[in-house]
């Protein structure tokens, strides 16, 4: 999801959640995603884990950005879509009754210049997916 600021784009970057993270800011910032159901179109699955790990259900125009495989070797396929969110209303992700770790998921949001590549806060296996020239 972006959106524009004061005439500059900004992206919407998720933070995980769960013990593993709880201290843990620099490297760790990433654009929501998951894992594909067996037999799922992988837009319908973007749509349906971007409002699994935010509880925002993204509606509109959908920019198709192609995929790219990580450094773990996990293939991400992403889109954009024009957007916004309320930085001062909490995120909703991933509720059902048991969860392993507790509290895994994403913890926190925010948004960032696309072209603000700090190695210090952004996750680096997103780095890739982030030079295809996406907003």
């Amino acid at each position: 999801m972006y959106r524009m600021r004061d005439g500059q784009p900004q992206v919407f970057l998720a933070h995980p959640g769960g013990p593993f993270f709880q201290n843990k800011d620099d490297g760790h910032w990433s654009i929501p995603k998951g894992e594909i159901e067996p037999g799922e179109d992988l837009f319908a699955a973007a749509i349906r884990e971007f409002k699994e790990e935010t509880g925002i259900g993204p509606r509109g125009d959908f920019i198709e950005l192609g995929s790219v495989r990580q450094t773990g070797g996990k293939i991400v396929h992403a889109w954009a879509i024009a957007g916004d969110w309320d930085e001062s209303q909490p995120l909703r992700s991933n509720t059902f009754d048991l969860k392993w770790p507790p509290g895994s998921g994403i913890a926190n949001g925010r948004w960032r210049p696309p072209k603000n590549r700090s190695r210090d806060s952004e996750c680096p296996m997103q780095r890739p997916a982030k030079s295809s020239g996406s907003p």
